[in-house]
């Protein structure tokens, strides 16, 4: 039997691309092997979407390159989003590989296996278009109790600093029931947490004529009952509705959380990036959310040294940051990409000041962050078990409702109260009770008190990366 391994990097949407790709081989008879040196074949499935993940991608296709040279390996795939951008490039520079396979194209992933994809040119590729549904084959390479569901592709947005329209192409919504089954089937099959992921989740059903989509499709997903916790991933600011607010306040399988990426808060900058808004309208956004949905989480990423950005549009941005009080925040380095149309602009900021300005940010929010968790010392909270820790078996890990899988914090479970034999300890996707007893910057540490009731299908213990994927970062 053949064996597959995969390298997945990037995004989650990414990750689901790999899945399917995982899945079709499956059912074609394939074995995924986690496993390296024991692939027939190598899929690396690539990220584009800034210089740092490009060099991280081709460092990791020079990678798997050397086990067709020492290893079992007899093809080398690339996918993904770098082959959207550098296709000609990628099988001129890297003879080791055999084939490429766009973002639009993943459904191509056994024809490349079998080696009959016809090559083509990046002049004879078009935009993306590829959605899949819920009948497509898919292996999870998520932890066993969490998993993503795609619900729209590609974006539509005029944002200056940002590609993914060239590498994901237009904007495009799945049809509703295949989204509500695909839930199903997932939390038939163990599965507790669903986090809806999409360029832009907020503008879901608007390309098929449904008003208000995605709050109307959290409100059925909330009617699965053996899900636990549903979120989605991204809200787009101006998109943020009333009625979605008050869709999540209503259920409460709804996690109380959104991501909400600002970019940044000076006017001017937002203007230059095409984001439009400012600061103070943000801020007054933020209240709504806060009012309607009582102890919502918020999760928000900037960029600095976007060009023109000046000290006193950072100065604002820090300022904003500091009256906002984000329970998560990310802060990217501005990425001078030719592809984009930011890179026409001029005023360019240099890379020492815009390094500067990324660690003073984040200092601030570590500050904030900090603060906010030396509060919740000596509550009782609700966390979902994620199993031992990976540095250690002494300490479980678990997430609150307001930390999104891979992204935000941790909870550290130090101790299960009542709990002498580690046969009794329950199965990952468990809701506990926990007290907290300390607080880092970041993360929480705690006893659990309390178990929930196991889920009407038990999800088994195992080892907590027994999924066939050889590496997602």
């Amino acid at each position: 039997m053949t064996k597959v391994g995969f390298v997945s990097l990037g995004c989650p949407k990414n990750l689901v691309d790999s899945e399917v790709m995982m899945g079709i081989l499956a059912r074609a008879g394939y074995e995924i092997t986690p496993r390296a040196g024991e692939a027939n074949v190598l899929v690396v499935n690539t990220c584009s979407f800034i210089a740092p993940a490009q060099q991280e991608s081709v460092d990791s296709i020079l990678e798997m390159a050397e086990y067709k040279k020492f290893g079992r390996a007899q093809k080398l795939i690339v996918a993904g989003c770098m082959v959207e951008r550098y296709r000609d490039d990628i099988r001129a520079q890297i003879p080791e590989v055999d084939a490429v396979i766009g973002t639009g194209e993943i459904e191509k992933i056994l024809a490349a296996c079998e080696g009959q994809l016809r090559p083509e040119s990046s002049a004879a590729v078009e935009l993306p278009t590829y959605l899949y549904h819920d009948l497509t084959p898919r292996i999870l390479a998520t932890p066993r109790h969490t998993a993503y569901i795609k619900i729209n592709e590609g974006c539509d947005h005029p944002c200056t600093f940002c590609v993914i329209p060239q590498l994901r192409g237009k904007f495009r919504s799945r049809r509703f029931e295949s989204v509500v089954r695909e839930a199903e089937n997932l939390a038939a099959a163990g599965v507790r947490e669903i986090s809806l992921i999409g360029q832009d989740t907020t503008f879901y059903g608007e390309d098929l004529g449904i008003r208000n989509g995605l709050p109307i499709l959290l409100e059925r997903l909330a009617q699965i009952e053996d899900l636990h916790w549903i979120r989605f991933l991204y809200c787009y600011p101006n998109r943020i509705t009333g009625k979605l607010l008050d869709t999540i306040a209503a259920h409460p399988r709804l996690a109380k959380y959104l991501d909400v990426p600002l970019q940044h808060a000076s006017r001017s900058v937002l203007a230059r990036m095409k984001r439009g808004s400012n600061g103070d309208a943000f801020l007054k956004m933020l209240e709504k959310v806060r009012r309607t949905v009582p102890g919502v989480s918020i999760r928000t990423s900037f960029i600095v040294g976007f060009p023109g950005e000046t000290d006193k549009d950072f100065n604002e941005l820090c300022d904003f940051v500091r009256a906002a009080e984000f329970d998560w925040m990310g802060v990217f380095s501005y990425s001078d990409e030719d592809a984009s149309k930011s890179f026409a602009l001029e005023n360019k900021v240099d890379a020492r000041t815009i390094e500067r300005r990324r660690a003073t940010l984040m200092a601030i929010q570590k500050k904030i962050s900090a603060r906010r968790l030396r509060a919740r010392v000596g509550q009782r909270l609700q966390v979902m078990l994620e199993g031992p820790s990976k540095d250690t078996d002494l300490v479980w890990e678990a997430r609150l409702e307001g930390m999104a899988p891979e992204i935000d914090g941790r909870v550290y479970i130090t101790e299960f109260e009542g709990l002498t034999d580690a046969a009794d300890l329950p199965a990952p996707g468990t809701l506990a009770t926990i007290e907290v007893t300390a607080a880092k910057e970041y993360d929480l540490i705690a006893r659990a008190v309390e178990f929930a009731a196991p889920p009407a299908q038990q999800i088994p213990l195992g080892p907590q990366n027994y999924f066939p994927i050889l590496s997602s970062r």
